[in-house]
């Protein structure tokens, strides 16, 4: 009866534009869900798991091994179970995997357990994704192994199909964050993946029934074809190949979205921008004819990856558009080519799912290093240098598989020998000699050197790599744009401790964010023991104005004041304690406790509570635990660089903050960004949390140094008459209605704020205020 049934929707579709449309349209559908799913439940994990990059960095890792489980299925599926009944069993698993849709925290997995959850993350995706996303992965390779069987005129060469896929893909990664959630929300998006779902069960019910009819009727056929077609199997040397070409590239993503996130501008969601580019060489590189021809190609890869390596030699900061526009360039045309590379590998159709497995292992390799162990080895972003300049290993023949000659290494080890000399006394002949070469530095004219010879070594494979490599440490080595100041690194970023151009201040960054300073020297260069906070904390300062006016509250309450802060920086903050006070801190990155505490970098906490009570941990968690109704200020400064963790921000962690205040208590969120406008977005939540009344207080007189700098803060407490000191602050002023949307866990638009930053709230476009650019 199957067979049969099979007939006759198959018939009208055997041949011509029909089955063509229908295989693309359900490869497109599986990718657009497949990166639906990523993002839509990382987010609903926010709440429970804190908005730590860590949890970024695992759910991404998550995803790629889960990638890598489904290929695997497919390619055993495949290889292993006959075609007439293959189809049976993979739809038998997407029907199963309906269990646990729609998609949501299971009740049994809503409360982490202390320490590290690491493990228990991966097993919250295991169960509640996991089924769904391995049975939606597996498509890409199976539904273009069974078009190699339907008898089309392009069946022979199915690869086409990877281009429809990462479309999709591409789609859902751009209208999710700006269209879907704002639109939609969480739960209502939830419920239509799970229809979706459904449709896409039909639709590959329907591809399993246009080649089911010609495996059971042309069966000898078909063995006979794959037998002439198929050719020898891949050798290992081929399977290492493409898990190479495709590690580089999924290396390089992680790496480029780190290195725009830490040093040119930490923008919200500025990790839609390289995953975009990725996904968007994968649509090139999968077709028949790529829009530029290799000739033109190959150059142009070569001269993006020379002037982004020339960039990040020079100590003189450019300014961001000429500094992304390089990295942009350099790793779109990589990642082309290492794409392009891989098809111009690909196996004959009957190899296709090794082939697909193999490529998603080298991604999760990528995934690995760039997420996890270069963290962990390197204190600054260098896995980025490093991966660009591995790049020309992903041109076609570089390696030559691995036939090198004697003649060949010994030009290898000569440059490599060459330039580790250059590079260790390059700078001492140049100090004695006299020659300098002003802001710029001697690093980029030696890295310029190792430049001509990536050019002159043209047609050189592995020879012109090893140059790259040699600009690379370089970079790595010497004074850069990557390597400067003391640096220190965590999964929440790079911070690094610098002294002002003048001496006279320490100065903590996170990326590009100023986070803290101290004064070190007077105006006659003397060492001073000075612990009067600066920056946005100055005594004339909003934050320090919330503070004075919740100690005078608390004083004429003859009550002894509990204070949380959200967000350590370098300590600032606690010079404004007192004795009889409680202060606590809410940090989620031990690396900055230990910056804040070392008396060589910062004496706040030395010098005005050097008993510090600090917990460890994301703040919507930490304070959870707190008891209610215990804090009279809660003062929440947690941004990561300057982007914006919008689960401190939502109605949900307003009414958390609500419990947790005295009824006369008061909180108070930083909320000077570059990016979003911040007062808008939470005026239109607001609403959303009757228990709280608010204001804001801009700061526009700080004159802009290390000293002062402005800053705008969002008041909120219970009591509307407990606002009326800060409404007498100048710059006090009700929220905006800026026509945003109200952020929510369950759904929060960036688009909205990000455009009602920059035209301001007359229409026209504004300079944003930020938290201070060093």
């Amino acid at each position: 009866m199957a067979a049969h049934a099979g007939d006759s929707v198959a018939a009208p579709l055997r041949h011509g534009a029909g089955v063509l449309a229908l295989f693309a349209a359900t490869t497109f559908l599986s990718a657009f869900l497949l990166f639906a799913i990523q993002p839509m439940f990382a987010k609903m994990v926010l709440p429970v798991l804190g908005g730590s990059s860590s949890v970024w960095a695992v759910a991404l890792l998550f995803f790629q091994a889960a990638l890598l489980v489904g290929y695997g299925y497919a390619h055993l599926l495949n290889d292993k179970v006959p075609l007439k009944s293959a189809g049976f069993v993979h739809l038998g698993l997407a029907v199963i995997a309906l269990i646990v849709l729609p998609v949501g925290l299971p009740e049994a997995w809503r409360e982490p357990p202390p320490g590290d959850p690491y493990m228990w993350q991966l097993g919250l995706f295991s169960v509640a994704v996991g089924l769904p996303f391995v049975a939606v992965a597996a498509n890409a390779p199976l539904l273009q192994a069974w078009f190699a069987h339907s008898g089309h005129p392009h069946a022979k060469d199915p690869y086409f199909l990877y281009g429809a896929s990462n479309f999709g893909s591409l789609l859902a990664l751009l209208g999710y964050p700006f269209l879907l959630e704002p639109a939609f929300g969480l739960t209502v998006l939830s419920r239509y993946w799970a229809a979706l779902y459904v449709v896409l069960i039909a639709a590959i019910a329907c591809c399993y029934a246009v080649v089911r009819r010609r495996a059971v009727s042309d069966s000898r056929a078909l063995v006979i074809e794959e037998r002439e077609e198929s050719g020898p199997a891949p050798s290992w040397g081929e399977r290492a190949a493409w898990a190479g070409l495709a590690l580089v590239p999924a290396a390089l993503l992680t790496a480029f979205t780190t290195h725009i996130a830490t040093d040119i501008a930490s923008a919200p969601l500025l990790w839609v921008l390289p995953l975009a580019i990725y996904l968007l060489t994968f649509v090139l590189a999968f077709q028949t004819r790529l829009p530029l021809p290799m000739w033109l190609l190959l150059p142009a890869q070569l001269a993006a990856v020379i002037f982004a390596l020339l960039e990040l030699s020079q100590v003189k900061h450019d300014k961001w558009v000429l500094t992304s526009s390089a990295g942009v360039a350099a790793f779109f045309l990589a990642a082309l080519v290492a794409h392009r590379t891989l098809f111009i590998n690909r196996p004959k159709a009957r190899y296709l799912t090794e082939f697909y497995l193999w490529m998603s292992f080298g991604g999760v390799l990528g995934g690995l290093f760039a997420a996890l162990i270069a963290p962990r080895i390197f204190s600054e972003v260098y896995e980025y240098p490093l991966l660009i300049a591995l790049s020309l290993a992903c041109r076609p023949g570089v390696l030559n598989g691995g036939k090198s000659t004697v003649r060949e290494l010994i030009w290898i080890f000569s440059i490599f020998a060459v330039g580790m000399a250059l590079i260790w006394r390059g700078p001492v002949l140049a100090a004695e000699h006299g020659w300098t070469f002003g802001e710029w530095g001697t690093t980029p004219v030696i890295t310029a050197i190792f430049a001509a010879m990536v050019v002159v070594l043209w047609g050189h494979g592995a020879r012109q790599l090893t140059a790259a490599l040699m600009m690379f440490a370089a970079v790595a080595m010497l004074p850069s744009a990557v390597k400067r100041g003391f640096a220190q690194r965590s999964y929440y970023g790079v911070y690094r401790v610098s002294q002002s151009e003048l001496g006279d201040y320490n100065v903590l960054t996170h990326g590009t964010t100023l986070h803290g300073a101290q004064r070190l020297r007077d105006d006659f260069g003397n060492i001073i023991a000075d612990v009067t906070p600066g920056t946005y904390y100055y005594p004339g300062s909003p934050m320090a104005a919330a503070v004075k006016i919740v100690q005078d509250r608390v004083d004429g309450d003859g009550e002894l004041g509990r204070f949380g802060i959200v967000g350590l920086g370098a300590g600032s903050l606690a010079c404004y304690s007192r004795k009889h006070e409680a202060w606590r801190f809410f940090e989620i990155d031990p690396v900055v406790v230990d910056i804040a505490s070392r008396w060589n970098h910062f004496t706040f906490i030395a010098n005005c509570q050097p008993k510090l009570d600090v917990v460890i941990g994301d703040a919507r968690l930490t304070l959870a635990k707190e008891p209610d109704n215990s804090f009279d200020l809660i003062i929440v400064d947690a941004f990561t660089s300057d982007a914006v963790p919008v689960h401190l921000l939502t109605a949900e962690a307003l009414q958390l903050y609500a419990r947790k205040l005295t009824d006369k208590g008061v909180v108070v969120l930083h909320i000077s960004n570059r990016y979003l406008d911040l007062d808008s977005v939470l005026g239109a939540t607001l609403p959303l949390v009757p228990a709280l009344k608010g204001l804001i207080v801009s700061d526009d007189s700080a004159d802009g140094s290390y000293a002062e700098n402005s800053s705008t803060i969002a008041v909120f407490a219970k009591d509307s008459l407990v606002l009326d000191p800060f409404r007498a602050l100048d710059g006090a002023q009700d929220f905006r209605t800026g026509g945003v949307s109200a952020w929510t866990d369950d759904a929060s638009d960036i688009l909205g704020p990000f455009l009602s930053q920059w035209r301001g709230s007359d229409g026209e476009a504004v300079e944003p205020r930020d938290r201070g650019t060093p």
